[in-house]
């Protein structure tokens, strides 16, 4: 006898999908959850990986794992490729078919590079695991190239020992703080090279770093920025990216290592769904969170574009967790035959950025925190929601470890020919 629950099924499990199963653990509906790796990523902290700063395991766990007691679900490692309003069916690549009576489409974002797709090999960007892995082949890498040129050919070693990060958000600001005492740290296992010689050069379009933080706390993290001896230039705007150079409006800077944190694009969701998509390709929800005219499909979390009072929410973690349970209990609700009234509301509680050791700025709840005490909060915060008992054990001791020692002992080029800069 066929099942009577309805089907969910959930695309993407992110801090968006993962909080709508969770959400719907105990409702009367069966779930499939789809996603293209078999690991849930702690995205936050990523940029850590590739600086060597934590290893994979520590951000990322099995989704199995952490579903494994959810009886109503099940869990499918496929990329989905095209998703059938009419059939209501999501397509995917291994030429599968999932009917659906509720669909979440939690699918994120992806690097925008505003139309100049060619800078991509030679400025990557951050949001898997394997740009991880490559950033920090890299990085490492570049330190050995230095090393060996140095004396041979000083103006070569000095590319490889300067760094560009393009972009000043949280990811841009954390990776550029990142990379500076990552050179610090690595500095006195080398012979020739002089840590101090390390350039690292943050470029941003607009005024201020941090554009989405209070003026006050922008204008903090831009002197801990300064402070660690990275060099800022904002109101300034990349045109070309090429091997071992980046012009910018201001002049071209020579490096043989860049790292793009300036824009994201949504993933294809509008394009599947044929409705209505902003700027980035993000899809156009209203306060239950679903496309307009559409009954039975909920997108959320960095492919949805809400904008309450006119001002789109911003495409963090505590949004698509916000957003994911919102639409779980939502769902949930509708199997008990009951509805879920009120639409979707974000409860902001602030936001906070790293910029390095004893360094960070933090928004909590309208108090404005900076220095070692921001620093503190900053790292509790992401201690706190990490999943699983012993990736928060094991970052904890990273972070105590880094922090006596000034070693990062993650600092292993895995390959015999390592990846090459640009």
């Amino acid at each position: 006898m066929p099942d009577p629950r309805k089907h969910v099924v959930i695309i993407g499990a992110g801090f968006g999908g993962l909080s709508a199963a969770k959400e719907l653990a105990s409702a009367a509906v069966e779930i499939t959850l789809i996603d293209k790796q078999n690991h849930h990523l702690f995205q936050p902290l990523l940029y850590q990986v590739a600086t060597a700063a934590l290893t994979p395991a520590e951000i990322a766990v099995p989704i199995r794992a952490v579903l494994r007691d959810q009886s109503n679900l099940q869990v499918v490692m496929d990329e989905v490729c095209n998703v059938d309003p009419q059939t209501m069916e999501v397509i995917c690549a291994s030429g599968a078919r999932h009917k659906y009576d509720a669909l979440i489409i939690a699918t994120g974002a992806q690097h925008s590079y505003f139309g100049n797709d060619g800078w991509a090999a030679h400025a990557p960007g951050l949001k898997t695991l394997q740009d991880a892995y490559q950033m920090r082949e890299k990085l490492l890498f570049a330190f050995e190239q230095a090393e060996l040129l140095v004396k041979s050919d000083p103006e070569k070693a000095k590319a490889y020992q300067s760094f560009v990060v393009i972009g000043a958000g949280p990811t841009g600001v954390e990776l550029a703080g990142a990379v500076s005492e990552l050179a610090r740290s690595v500095g006195s296992d080398f012979r020739a090279l002089d840590p101090a010689q390390t350039r690292v050069v943050l470029i941003e379009a607009g005024d201020r770093v941090l554009p989405g933080f209070a003026p006050k706390l922008s204008q903090r993290a831009l002197r801990d920025l300064e402070g660690l001896g990275v060099e800022v230039r904002l109101n300034t705007r990349v045109t070309d990216i090429a091997a071992g150079e980046i012009t910018t409006d201001g002049g071209t800077i020579r490096a043989e290592n860049c790292i793009w944190a300036a824009g994201v694009q949504a993933s294809p969701a509008a394009h599947w769904l044929s409705v209505e998509a902003g700027p980035s390709g993000h899809v156009v929800v209203d306060e239950t969170l679903r496309p307009v005219g559409s009954a039975s499909v909920y997108v959320i979390g960095d492919t949805a574009k809400y904008a309450p009072e006119g001002k789109a929410l911003p495409g963090v973690a505590p949004v698509a967790k916000q957003m994911g349970a919102y639409v779980g209990k939502r769902l949930a609700a509708e199997a008990r035959g009951a509805v879920l009234a009120r639409g979707f509301r974000y409860k902001d509680v602030g936001s906070m950025a790293t910029i390095g050791r004893n360094r960070a700025v933090a928004d909590l709840f309208g108090l404005k925190v900076t220095g070692f005490i921001g620093w503190l909060l900053w790292g509790a915060a992401h201690v706190y929601f990490l999943i699983g008992f012993k990736n928060r054990l094991f970052v904890v001791l990273h972070w105590l470890w880094a922090y006596v020692t000034w070693q990062r002992g993650v600092r292993l080029i895995m390959h015999r020919d390592p990846v090459k800069p640009g």
